[in-house]
């Protein structure tokens, strides 16, 4: 995103509470991520995205009641916050790369080994909760 605005500055734009509200995506963000890990921990799962096969828990409490992805989320709030900062348009078109790679690259095979480990309990959870919000 930094590189877009460097690139492309005709896409700068300005608003009065830009910078509260980067301020306050971020610190979304933050809450968000905080929360999402210390729900793992506490389950003494793996927060390791690379090996999802190595959860030895399904974690459904607490910000997951919202999110499957929760720490995933947490990086898109504050990736929008740091648009939000940059105030660039152009710029923001990273975030819907970010959310379609992330879907395809990363969710996704996470969901197939998270359903290959806990079965029936993990579809039940994913048809009563949403991937993102």
């Amino acid at each position: 995103m930094w590189l877009v605005t460097r690139l492309a500055p005709a896409g700068t734009f300005s608003f009065s509470g830009q910078l509260l509200l980067a301020s306050m995506l971020l610190l979304a963000a933050g809450l968000v991520g905080l929360a999402s890990v210390g729900h793992f921990r506490r389950a003494g799962t793996t927060v390791n995205p690379l090996s999802p096969e190595r959860a030895s828990r399904l974690v459904s409490g607490g910000v997951y009641c919202l999110s499957r992805n929760p720490m995933y989320l947490a990086l898109l709030l504050a990736l929008l916050a740091w648009g939000a900062w940059l105030g660039n348009a152009i710029a923001l078109l990273v975030v819907p790369v970010f959310v379609y790679a992330m879907d395809r690259l990363q969710i996704a095979p996470e969901e197939r080994a998270l359903e290959a480990l806990f079965g029936e309990a993990y579809m039940a959870y994913r048809r009563k909760v949403r991937r993102w919000l």
